[in-house]
């Protein structure tokens, strides 16, 4: 994300109408920019100005596809889970929820169990340590 989430800049992209169906779109399906256009009836330029905002603030993903000649396309989906705008001591403020695919919820699970796994046998190394502390009896005597 390169752009903070500032309830005014958030206001900005979604109250255009195009990206309210782009997020909409792209929500059932990744579609292509061409698709896009058709379903939004403006042209394609119109729609990539869209994606560029959206995909600033990280409501859309963008996914390289080749077809079967071998060509490269983007096709593009919403990232977008909820965005909620609530009024706290008389200023705006904004909670977005951004989706995450299996693969990150997987990493994020896996990270945490290895951390797990690390913090328990640290724990089980400092317990089976030797006692290495030592005394001496300096009195001599």
């Amino acid at each position: 994300m390169s752009k903070e989430w500032e309830p005014e800049n958030v206001f900005d992209v979604l109250g255009s109408e195009i990206a309210r169906q782009i997020l909409a779109l792209a929500s059932h399906q990744p579609l292509s920019a061409t698709k896009l256009a058709e379903h939004c009836d403006v042209s394609e330029p119109t729609i990539y100005r869209r994606i560029h905002a959206l995909q600033e603030y990280d409501m859309l993903d963008e996914q390289m596809e080749i077809d079967d000649d071998g060509h490269h396309y983007k096709r593009f989906r919403t990232n977008l889970e909820e965005a909620r705008f609530r009024i706290e001591d008389g200023q705006f403020s904004i909670d977005i929820q951004l989706k995450k695919d299996y693969s990150d919820k997987f990493t994020d699970f896996w990270n945490d169990l290895e951390k797990g796994a690390k913090d328990v046998s640290n724990d089980a190394s400092a317990d089976s340590r030797p006692d290495t502390s030592s005394s001496s009896d300096i009195s001599g005597g």
